[in-house]
């Protein structure tokens, strides 16, 4: 199963791709405990430890490849990908996430980025300023 999702920050690429990729911005911008590097091949983990994975693709200020599993995957189910997509216009950014290789039971992943990550990164970025 795979899906992408969209949705528009009123913040800059650069703001968001440091915070998704340092231990403290993802912390603050999530409201869940991360541990993050912005290294090809580290690994991280957010959420508390719910999530975690490795940066895959790193092109700063456009472009997020991580592999991705929550403590919900099955021992035998591979890691999953998301796709961060960064694109400025004016004083807003469109996210786009592409989350691939989810696994058949993963349909509620959908809602956990709205609730988890999308509304919280924007009241986090909107009292940034």
């Amino acid at each position: 199963m795979e899906f992408t999702l969209t949705t528009s920050i009123k913040a800059t690429a650069k703001q968001i791709y440091k915070s998704w990729l340092s231990t403290q911005g993802h912390t603050k911008m999530t409201g869940g405990v991360a541990f993050v590097s912005d290294k090809v091949g580290d690994a991280f983990t957010v959420w508390d430890g719910y999530i975690k994975g490795e940066n895959l693709i790193l092109e700063p200020y456009n472009r997020i490849v991580q592999s991705w599993r929550s403590t919900n995957f099955e021992v035998d189910e591979p890691d999953s990908q998301i796709e961060v997509l960064l694109a400025e216009n004016n004083n807003h950014t469109t996210l786009t996430l592409k989350h691939t290789n989810v696994p058949e039971s993963g349909e509620h992943y959908k809602k956990g980025w709205e609730e988890h990550y999308f509304t919280p990164m924007k009241k986090y970025f909107e009292f940034l300023k």
